[in-house]
Order: structure tokens, then sequence, then C-alpha cells
């Protein structure tokens, strides 16, 4: 069973600059899922540096996420990116255990 979640340079890259911003290396990048969105589930992006005893941290070239249990159930092995493209600039889940998604690309149903 695959439990974790890759993240690509282009979204390792923005951390960074988004940690290097806010002056503050204890930051990690904190993907949650909640219920709602159109599609069931809503993902969210967020910068933290408090952890529970049930979040587990991935790290990858030098910058940290962080996944509560909870969230991670539904997002296990997707792939974190950093998109900037005419449409906009973004953290995309490419999630596996989607069923479908919607076109605002920040929520989706298992």
């Amino acid at each position: 069973m695959q439990t974790d979640i890759a993240v690509t340079s282009n979204a390792a890259k923005r951390i960074r600059e988004l940690v290097a911003l806010e002056g503050d290396d204890s930051l990690m990048m904190r993907v949650s899922v909640s219920s709602g969105g159109c599609s069931g589930f809503q993902l969210g992006f967020d910068l933290d540096k408090e952890t529970t005893a049930e979040d587990k941290i991935f790290e990858a070239e030098g910058v940290k996420v962080v996944v509560d249990e909870t969230s991670l159930e539904l997002v296990k092995g997707a792939e974190l990116d950093y998109v900037d493209n005419l449409v906009g600039s973004f953290f995309k889940l490419s999630n596996p255990n989607a069923s479908s998604s919607c076109g605002c690309g920040v929520s989706f149903s298992i």
C-alpha cells in the first residue's frame, strides 16, 4: 500500500520561494482535505509550522509537506505539482484515488 505524497521539482521550488517570502524556515506546506467543494471533497494548501501527532511529514528537495492521517487516506499516492501557465499559477494534486474532479482543480470525489 502506497502511503506517501510525491513532490515535483516545480512544487518544491515554489514552496521554497513562499517560505523565503515569509522569512520563517520552519514553515511547511500543509495539504488538507475537507468535505465540501463541488465534487464532495476539497483540497487545501497552506503554509504551517505546527504539526500534530497524526501528521505525516514528507521531505523533498529541501522542503517539507505535511498531511494529516485522515487527509492522507484520501490522497495517498498523489503527486503535488506547481503549475505556472497562461491560465494561472497554482498547486495541483494529481490524486490517483479520485474518481472525478471538477474544473476548479481543488475539488474531487472518490
